[in-house]
């Protein structure tokens, strides 16, 4: 939950007093104005709260009506600190007859996963290494920096201008991980100073709003690969997606693009356009939309630094002109980075998983290698990370073998995939999707 409330009366239950609830009387309670949560058994009424709260108000309205409670865990990193603000939304708890879990969630699973996080907790998985964030830190400093001193002594020929370009897009990338960092509040020991050094890193050296953010990603994580959950399975109808959309596409006669190609548009629409154009407009209109003024200035101090460090060399137009090819270069790697570990995926509304089973269906990891673990911000390890993700990312490879250990156990499915082979398979899933949406639209 995060943050401080002031609502001071407690909401009673349906008998004028603190109640005890069925899972029944607590699925009830899912509409916007009207939802309810359980963590750790306890039931509490979040309808006023989400409005306020840090994470945005849909990720908790994804959980309503359910058992939140491994999602709670998973991301607050100070537990004790959110449930005393939690405490003025309780309103009951579950009746001692009914089981801890919801959707017949397999009980086990559940209790073993738990265990496995505290065993990690003890083994000082969470804990962080401040150096390896400032040299990360350090390294793009240096990138732009390098970058800058290259246009100030050797010119603005093409040849030069192109080193530069990929020099600042490798910077704009590499600072879009640590943001990822310090926005998952792996980084520093209070959330507080997490969310301040967010905001200078997302606005101060990318240009983009830490509120835009925490708004979309932490409802991938929640629900990560759900319809009308993540954010991120939204193609805005330009693509299908998994084995289900494609055919409700069909049957439905819907055909805004002929998705049976959308394996080869992809190359034209999607790694090319998300950021400099997609993302760009949408994070400005957040800001504006949503009043993140704090957010606008960081975001305007970017473009007046970049602007003053290479107007007086290219002059306004070419400036433009530079800045978006660095965008457009930079699209391209945070595309193919992201969606490797989920595009090819199970792709399916909501199935009220167990947390480590819905995680699992919805991401797969990369082989380990130093360039790996650079070139993706350590986001090879998208099933660590997804189980964990306030977990500092330096750690994620001694939590592998215990996660791969337990999905042994219960027999779910723990896949890794070569960093080729999983650039290969975005293709291939778009290009199965786009078969059975034609044979839908065809046949059905």
């Amino acid at each position: 939950m995060g943050g401080g409330g002031q609502q001071t009366d407690r909401i009673t239950g349906t008998n004028g007093r603190f109640g005890t609830y069925t899972w029944e009387e607590v699925q009830k309670h899912t509409k916007s104005g009207d939802q309810w949560i359980v963590v750790e058994r306890k039931v509490y009424n979040v309808s006023q709260w989400v409005k306020r709260h840090p994470g945005g108000l849909r990720i908790i309205g994804h959980y309503a009506g359910e058992d939140a409670t491994e999602a709670f865990t998973a991301f607050h990193p100070d537990l004790q600190l959110v449930r005393k603000y939690m405490k003025p939304l309780l309103i009951g708890e579950l009746e001692a007859s009914e089981p801890s879990q919801d959707c017949q969630k397999n009980a086990a699973l559940v209790e073993d996963f738990r265990a496995l996080r505290e065993h990690l907790e003890a083994e000082g998985c969470f804990k962080n290494q401040p150096l390896f964030f400032l040299l990360h830190l350090g390294h793009i400093l240096l990138l732009e920096a390098i970058a800058l001193m290259l246009v100030w002594c050797f010119g603005t020929g093409w040849i030069n201008t192109a080193i530069v370009a990929v020099l600042m897009a490798t910077a704009q990338s590499q600072a879009g991980w640590l943001q990822h960092d310090f926005g998952h509040l792996s980084v520093c020991k209070t959330s507080r100073w997490n969310h301040l050094v967010h905001k200078f890193v997302i606005g101060h050296l990318k240009g983009a709003s830490a509120g835009w953010w925490n708004h979309r990603h932490f409802q991938h994580h929640a629900k990560p690969n759900v319809f009308k959950k993540d954010p991120d399975v939204n193609m805005l109808n330009a693509f299908v997606v998994g084995k289900v959309q494609p055919v409700e596409y069909g049957v439905k006669k819907i055909k805004h693009l002929p998705y049976n190609h959308q394996h080869k548009y992809f190359f034209f629409v999607g790694p090319p356009l998300l950021i400099p154009v997609y993302f760009q407009f949408q994070i400005f209109h957040n800001m504006i939309l949503h009043g993140l003024w704090v957010d606008l200035a960081w975001c305007i101090s970017y473009y007046v630094r970049y602007f003053l460090c290479y107007t007086q060399f290219y002059g306004v137009f070419w400036a433009v002109i530079l800045f978006n090819f660095v965008r457009f270069m930079e699209s391209h790697w945070f595309v193919w980075v992201t969606q490797m570990s989920h595009i090819p995926m199970n792709i399916d509304y909501e199935k009220h998983q167990d947390w480590l089973s819905m995680q699992l269906v919805a991401t797969c990891n990369i082989e380990q290698s130093p360039f790996n673990d650079w070139f993706s911000g350590h986001l090879n390890f998208q099933i660590e990370h997804h189980l964990f993700p306030t977990m500092p990312r330096h750690n994620y490879w001694r939590a592998a073998p215990h996660v791969r250990a337990l999905c042994d156990k219960y027999g779910v499915k723990y896949q890794e995939k070569t960093l080729y082979g999983a650039f290969a398979d975005i293709i291939r899933s778009l290009e199965k999707s786009g078969e059975l949406w034609l044979d839908a639209y065809l046949n059905k």
